[in-house]
């Protein structure tokens, strides 16, 4: 019988696919779905700083509308029944979709400052969260800002939640960093209890017609996961972090090179997105079948199989590498001219 468990921030998963942060997230039927097909845990989809302060400030902005001028206006403030603030329609979601599954449901948080973060994550573990993403992304565009400026706001915003909260947080980093094993430790040190590799970084587009700049979102591809598999595997077997891979996982062959580079899941968002929820079940008869034929009984039996400090030859993963593959590169091309 083949044991597909894993842990995952100290939580018990019957499998090793976790649904990454989604807008599919946002029905309880979808949610249901997710389970049936064998999502092992789903993270809901993010919340972000930026959503709470626009709408804060338009209510304030309504309440306020007029009222310095005319004292009758008062008779025309807003409803408040009418604002139901992203926050609290978050929270009423994450406690339905709880009662709707019995796998872990985990919060997301998207944002770069501690603001009202330290606050809301109480109320989500409240709420029933099991745990929670914290799903930084940080970009220096000022000249002033340096990286290690970015590293502190990160850390502070860490460990002013994991003080907050009881429930284990995981962070989400950017493939940014420059000296991203430091920084991981940095965040167990604060309190983290995971980090998922990587955000997505999505760029904007330029509009040579219109002279407009444009956001795009694409979905990822299987070739986004070769950053995602190296740093796993770097960071594996030097950290009391579990760690989770994101972006780029659409096959049984991504979640295992995932396991093997040393994560304890593999998230989806994208696939499921391509190939519909149901990919999930698909995934999974795969991954058995892989596993059966090659003699594996656990998900612990192949886990970190081919880390950095498993396997023989470490080059792969480190500069020189760098340089054999360009010169083999190179020579292949040399000869194909001949």
């Amino acid at each position: 019988m083949i044991d597909l468990s894993t842990q995952y921030l100290g939580l018990s998963l019957n499998g090793p696919i976790v649904v990454s942060s989604t807008p599919l997230s946002e029905s309880v039927d979808n949610v249901c779905r997710m389970e049936e097909s064998g999502a092992a845990a789903i993270v809901l989809t993010s919340l972000f700083e930026e959503q709470l302060a626009l709408e804060s400030k338009a209510l304030d902005e309504d309440l306020s509308r007029g009222t310095e001028s005319f004292a009758e206006s008062l008779d025309y403030l807003p409803d408040l029944r009418d604002y139901r603030m992203t926050q609290e329609v978050y929270l009423d979601h994450l406690r339905r979709a709880k009662a709707a599954v019995k796998i872990p449901i985990m919060g997301s948080l998207n944002g770069a400052t501690t603001g009202g973060w330290v606050r809301f994550a109480r109320e989500m573990e409240q709420a029933g969260a099991d745990a929670l993403e914290l799903n930084t992304y940080a970009l220096a565009t000022d000249r002033g800002q340096t990286s290690a400026s970015l590293e502190t706001q990160l850390l502070t915003l860490v460990e002013s939640i994991c003080q907050a909260v009881k429930v284990p947080v995981a962070v989400k980093l950017s493939q940014s960093f420059t000296a991203l094993p430091n920084l991981s430790g940095q965040l167990e040190e604060a309190g983290a209890r995971g980090v998922v590799l990587f955000n997505r970084f999505y760029q904007p587009d330029f509009d040579i017609e219109t002279l407009e700049v444009r956001p795009t979102l694409h979905f990822s591809t299987p070739s986004e996961l070769l950053p995602r598999l190296h740093w796993a595997a770097i960071l594996y077997g030097h950290l009391n972090l579990d760690i989770a891979v994101s972006g780029g996982v659409h096959s049984a062959e991504d979640v295992l090179k995932s396991i093997m580079a040393g994560a304890s899941v593999a998230m989806m968002a994208s696939a499921l997105h391509i190939h519909g929820i149901d990919h999930i079940g698909r995934v999974l008869t795969d991954l058995r079948y892989w596993m059966e034929k090659r003699e594996y009984a656990s998900m612990g039996e192949m886990r970190g199989s081919l880390s950095r400090r498993s396997v023989p030859d470490t080059s792969p993963f480190d500069r020189g590498n760098y340089i054999k593959t360009l010169s083999s590169y190179s020579l292949r091309q040399t000869v194909a001219a001949f």
